[in-house]
């Protein structure tokens, strides 16, 4: 059987600066991610499935219900994971199928809805401190806390922002679906977002949770899920580093688990940043996965191959 692959990609793959942010803008960085996803399937026959960030995107969408509260109802927070699951989905779709087909790779995208439980006990959901949105005034924030619940803070004099809970992924929940795609043949867009988060009430409901959940943890979750050999985390930047930014940069190569933990210990990752990927591989080797690989988009297939990126392995 072909070897089964997540690879999460990051918002560099989908907005490639601030002066490139419109749809349009965002389909072509897309397109051009998915060229290096299709020279990964020339060179090997994989079982493919693609996770994706959606930060600035929710944003967006959270701005123009700022914009049009006069007039229109506010979107809650699962349902903006769920739009621009659906809204990047299409485009990752939509770019894989123009280039499949140039390339004459008989393959096919195909996007799931994907919803990720928490739980309600989770320590995060008791502690918002992930800032999403636009800045806004103290009266702005104080009319958002009594009319929506919303948790908020003051930000460095720069105006004051939502938060919400970051809670840790627990069950990807189409799992069964992703599986069945992935043995029919299809390349499957899953899990955006780090998926819309959800929980079970006192009757075994799912219920939609105003969370974000970080992309690269559900990412390994799902990989570890689905019992995938390889997970690929692509970033910004082609190989892992320590001392970044510092006269003694060095880049990495290789790292073992250990060494992977060691580093994490040391500080050397920033969190937001190069943190939750490492940790992210760090999980999924410690839950069976033979090999993770961090790398940029141009390096896709050439980590694949062992001459790029920091492959990391037990």
């Amino acid at each position: 059987m072909a070897k089964t692959v997540v690879i999460a990609i990051g918002g560099n793959s989908l907005i490639s600066d601030s002066g490139h942010q419109s749809v349009g803008d965002q389909y072509d960085a897309a397109a051009q991610t998915c060229v290096h996803i299709a020279s990964m399937l020339e060179a090997e026959d994989l079982r493919l499935v693609v996770t994706h960030g959606n930060g600035p995107q929710v944003g967006f969408i959270l701005r123009r219900s700022e914009l049009a509260a006069p007039e229109l109802h506010m979107v809650p927070l699962d349902s903006c994971v769920a739009d621009t699951q659906g809204a990047l989905g299409y485009q990752l779709q939509r770019a894989m199928h123009n280039e499949f087909r140039r390339r004459g790779v008989a393959r096919t995208a195909v996007t799931v809805v994907t919803q990720v439980l928490v739980d309600n006990d989770d320590p995060a959901l008791r502690n918002p401190n992930k800032p999403i949105g636009s800045f806004m005034s103290q009266e702005q924030a104080e009319a958002h806390r009594v009319k929506d619940g919303w948790a908020l803070v003051e930000d460095s004099g720069r105006g004051w922002r939502r938060v919400v809970a970051s809670p840790q992924p627990r069950a990807i929940l189409e799992l069964e679906a992703v599986k069945g795609l992935l043995d029919a043949g299809f390349v499957v867009v899953a899990g955006g977002g780090g998926g819309i988060a959800v929980m079970e009430d006192a009757q075994g409901d799912l219920v939609g949770v105003p969370a974000v959940i970080d992309k690269d943890l559900a990412s390994s979750l799902m990989a570890r899920q689905l019992k995938a050999e390889l997970l690929i985390i692509s970033t910004a930047v082609e190989q892992v580093c320590l001392n970044y930014g510092k006269p003694n940069q060095k880049s990495l190569s290789t790292m073992t688990l250990a060494e992977a933990k060691q580093y994490i210990a040391e500080g050397h990752f920033k969190p937001g940043s190069m943190l939750p990927k490492v940790q992210a591989v760090v999980d999924f080797l410690e839950g069976g996965g033979r090999q993770a690989i961090i790398t940029d988009p141009e390096h896709l297939a050439a980590a694949l191959q062992g001459r790029a990126g920091t492959s990391v392995t037990p």
